[in-house]
């Protein structure tokens, strides 16, 4: 038998990777990796390894779950070595349980390397902790959409009032009802919001704004998937602390003389 390694490849930024998981994919056979992945990353895949693309798009699907499901268990029955390479950490948002339950039903080894996630990454890159002593304790990843056919779960009542920070993945396209139950549940118009697209690459931008005004500013900014929405009063230190932004426009101008 072989072995499956659930590889977190970071939020975009190749150099985010762990030790760990550039060497789970230098030794792989077969890689199977998503489409936000840096692809410089698979410059480290040995020569004659088997790279398998897995991406996925709003409303299409290049490979569906289970099929990937299915490749992982088919590689390593066969004895190879699989490396799974994901966006951000396998665990979260990954879909990273559901393929290590696909190995654990067909009795495969299989090994977590965990990555930095988005909901941390893009708002260290766009200069917002997502914690601080003076303005958030508490903070939470929250979906922006559920799997299909299921009834909406999320605690709206309990994030608008007891979570200081909401870190929201793959909500561009519910902006909207974000908005409304937020606002509804008692999470004040002024609170800060930031939109950071494409998060820790060089195409990071960062568009803010508040609740009250976050789905016309993000119309207008035409902000686009893939976009970290961060919501608290920690967005406020960004005109202080937004340290790579600043940069990237600073080595851009300096490269135009």
């Amino acid at each position: 038998m072989g072995k499956v390694y659930l590889v977190g490849a970071g939020p975009g930024d190749p150099e985010l990777i762990t030790l760990k998981g550039v060497r789970a994919i230098r030794e792989a056979d077969v890689i199977l990796y998503d489409r936000l992945i840096n692809q410089e990353l698979l410059e480290y895949a040995r020569p004659g390894a088997d790279l398998i693309y897995c991406g996925k798009l709003p409303h299409y699907h290049t490979m569906k779950q289970e099929t990937i499901n299915k490749f992982l268990v088919k590689h390593a029955a066969s004895g190879k070595t699989v490396t799974r390479l994901k966006g951000g950490d396998p665990f979260v948002f990954g879909r990273g349980g559901e393929e290590a339950q696909a190995l654990v039903k067909h009795g495969l080894e299989f090994e977590v390397v965990p990555g930095i996630t988005a909901g941390i990454a893009a708002p260290a890159y766009a200069g917002i902790p997502v914690t601080h002593r003076e303005h958030a304790a508490t903070f939470a990843f929250i979906t922006g959409h559920r799997k299909e056919g299921e009834v909406e779960d999320v605690k709206w009542a309990s994030l608008a009032k007891g979570i200081d920070t909401l870190a929201i993945y793959m909500g561009v396209k519910n902006l909207p009802y974000i908005q409304e139950k937020l606002l509804t549940h008692g999470k004040p118009s002024s609170t800060p919001v930031a939109l950071v697209q494409w998060g820790t690459t060089g195409e990071q931008r960062t568009v803010t704004t508040t609740l009250a005004t976050l789905v016309e500013d993000a119309y207008r900014e035409e902000v686009k998937n893939p976009t970290l929405i961060l919501i608290g009063e920690v967005v406020r230190l960004r005109d202080q602390l937004n340290w790579f932004e600043k940069w990237s426009e600073a080595k851009d101008a300096v490269g135009e003389y």
